[in-house]
């Protein structure tokens, strides 16, 4: 079999990739060291900033396929038509840890799901929990700072999560989960995912519903304890993602949606757009939508992983924010993100890149390369808008649903809004093995924190529940 050419850059063929340009055997490198500058300002810049959250993670691409006809709620096509098929790209991932931390850590998982729809990307962001830890996302910077590395020391330290966590009381929720069995689950494939954030959905009619996102796993739920992940190899839940889909072991997802109206949003108990909380299934169940598989490794991680740009704000026409503030907070923040991390051009990458027609004036740019040859608008130099172009490019007119608002326009203070109430139902919900190992995990936790931490942690405890109070006192001995 004939060899490729081995090539430069700009083509020109390289004729030794071992031995530099010297003036004499023992002399000096010469300035015509074309192909070893090449190679070396490559490799200096072969590094891009890695995200400040979720920076270790995986991919895959797959299929949606949709078993529930969904025109009556939303006029996004690609949830219309049973058996209608969507390509998808997922991403998981740690949340805390560095591009080459460890895989088996007690940590949030992140669970994105990118759905490449006739109309444009519609990219879903959400982890492996239903709640997170806060409900204002001015607290997220910090929540940051608190799990990554210690800024004096550069080491992890386990104390400073929990003196942030105990000081917030609305994290109570995502803690217990944290804590308990699902902390560290056994690989990607066996976890469930969420959207955690409301979204909106609305039809023909722009009548507009709330839904939650939901994918069950289909391999089962398993997880690991402390000492089972210790013994694990640090890249174990990648592997495992890479190794079944090669095998042809394909994991997919049962996805199901919750739905509220409108009407039941403005009467109902909690606060519909409170991202500690979770919606109880006996009041809004589950509905089956469609299964999710992934059936493709990647052939590039930094192209097609590093380079993805899942973006809260990526929505297509039926589909919409609500007034969740988390979730309105991430529709600027990761937009903002990527654009440092990978230029303004970034939807250009290939895995970023809508697979149905794209047309608008935005030009130029670091690495401006994606041009539409259907359209051309992107052919005749016009970059305005409006313009004198017979066949100018116009809005859709197709709004979202209007809302209803009133109010003062100020800083609510909500951090006496129930924040335990669930935390308690949850570890009712737990059996007592279960209970046991949750305190163990909160215990191997804590242990080094002080003890005003400690006792506010207990104090969470019990405002949760009475035995959860009394098992994590007693275990802590204070």
């Amino acid at each position: 079999m004939q060899k490729c050419p081995f090539n430069m850059q700009n083509g020109t063929p390289i004729v030794d990739d071992n031995n530099s340009i010297s003036a004499g055997e023992r002399g000096s490198l010469t300035f015509d060291n074309l192909h070893l500058f090449e190679k070396l300002a490559h490799f200096h810049r072969e590094r891009i900033p890695e995200r400040v959250m979720h920076a270790r993670g995986t991919g895959a691409y797959g299929v949606f396929k949709l078993t529930t006809d969904l025109s009556h709620l939303t006029q996004a096509k690609f949830l219309h038509n049973i058996g209608k098929e969507t390509p998808v790209f997922v991403r998981f991932s740690t949340v805390a840890g560095g591009q080459d931390s460890n895989d088996n850590v007690r940590d949030i998982r992140g669970f994105a799901v990118r759905f490449y729809s006739e109309e444009g990307n519609f990219d879903l962001v959400g982890n492996n929990t239903p709640v997170f830890f806060f409900r204002d996302p001015l607290n997220f910077p910090d929540l940051a700072h608190a799990v990554k590395k210690d800024p004096r020391t550069n080491i992890p330290n386990g104390k400073r999560p929990f003196q942030f966590w105990a000081r917030l009381p609305q994290a109570f929720h995502q803690v217990t989960i944290l804590m308990s069995d699902r902390g560290i689950p056994y690989s990607y494939r066996h976890m469930h995912g969420f959207g955690s954030h409301t979204f909106g959905m609305y039809n023909e009619q722009n009548k507009l519903v709330w839904v939650k996102w939901h994918f069950k796993t289909n391999q089962g739920i398993k997880n690991l304890t402390d000492g089972e992940a210790a013994q694990l190899p640090v890249f174990h839940a990648q592997q495992d993602l890479v190794e079944a889909i090669d095998n042809g072991e394909f994991p997919s997802w049962q996805v199901k949606l919750q739905v509220m109206t409108q009407k039941e949003a403005e009467t109902y108990a909690i606060n519909p757009f409170d991202l500690t909380k979770v919606w109880p299934h006996k009041d809004f169940p589950l509905i089956d939508i469609g299964v999710l598989e992934l059936n493709k490794n990647v052939d590039n991680y930094f192209m097609e992983v590093e380079q993805a740009a899942l973006n809260p704000a990526n929505f297509v026409t039926g589909i919409c924010a609500s007034p969740d503030k988390m979730l309105q907070a991430r529709l600027f923040a990761y937009g903002d993100a990527q654009r440092h991390r990978l230029g303004v051009n970034h939807n250009q990458l290939s895995v970023n890149r809508p697979r149905c027609p794209v047309h608008n004036y935005q030009r130029d740019g670091l690495m401006a390369e994606f041009r539409n040859e259907e359209s051309r608008q992107e052919m005749n130099g016009v970059n305005f808008y409006p313009n004198a172009e017979v066949n100018s490019l116009m809005p859709s007119k197709k709004y979202p649903p209007a809302l209803n608002v009133s109010g003062q326009i100020r800083a609510y203070n909500s951090e006496d809004e129930d924040n335990f109430s669930q935390a308690g139902e949850l570890f009712r919900l737990l059996t007592e093995d279960k209970k046991v190992e949750l305190i163990q995990n909160f215990a191997n936790g804590i242990m080094g924190a002080d003890l005003v931490t400690k006792q506010l942690m207990v104090q969470h405890a019990f405002a949760a529940d009475v035995q959860y109070g009394e098992m994590l006192k007693a275990k802590l001995a204070i």
